[in-house]
């Protein structure tokens, strides 16, 4: 069994654990190396995010909801639609992994047939300070990234 496909596999024994309505949940050291292998990160974040937090090379961006204010982009069907195929593969990520989750859940329920949440998202869960990046997450984990 190749890399991408044990990826796969252990990613999809998470999710059926877990009970979630997608394929596959993802750590952060996954998804890259599924990234290297052609498939689509999709960044659900704020474009404010993306351009005050960090972005991720070679990632794709469709916005969950907008900032200020959080308004629900309810044209993310329509421009998931611009970006990736509904038969191959994507992955999504944000800030923790809950909006990726709901952004993997819409886009299975919208007929992407193979979709994952990337578990920890781009700066994990907060530690005892409220600091995010130092416990879980993309940036935590040692993966490539840039900021502006």
């Amino acid at each position: 069994m190749s890399e991408v496909e044990l990826i796969k596999q252990r990613a999809h024994e998470r999710a059926i654990a877990s009970g979630l309505p997608y394929v596959g949940a993802l750590t952060p050291a996954e998804a890259y190396a599924l990234m290297q292998n052609g498939i689509k990160l999709v960044d659900v974040r704020t474009q404010a995010e993306l351009y005050w937090v960090g972005h991720i090379p070679g990632s794709l961006y469709v916005e969950w909801n907008s900032y200020p204010g959080g308004t629900l982009n309810h044209s993310f069907v329509a421009q998931l639609a611009e970006v990736a195929k509904r038969d191959e593969p994507v992955m999504f990520l944000c800030r923790s992994g809950g909006r990726s989750h709901f952004a993997a859940m819409l886009a299975t329920q919208s007929g992407w047939r193979e979709c994952s949440n990337v578990l920890e998202g781009f700066e994990g869960d907060k530690d005892v300070r409220g600091h995010r990046s130092e416990v879980s997450g993309w940036k935590k984990a040692g993966l490539p990234w840039t900021q502006s």
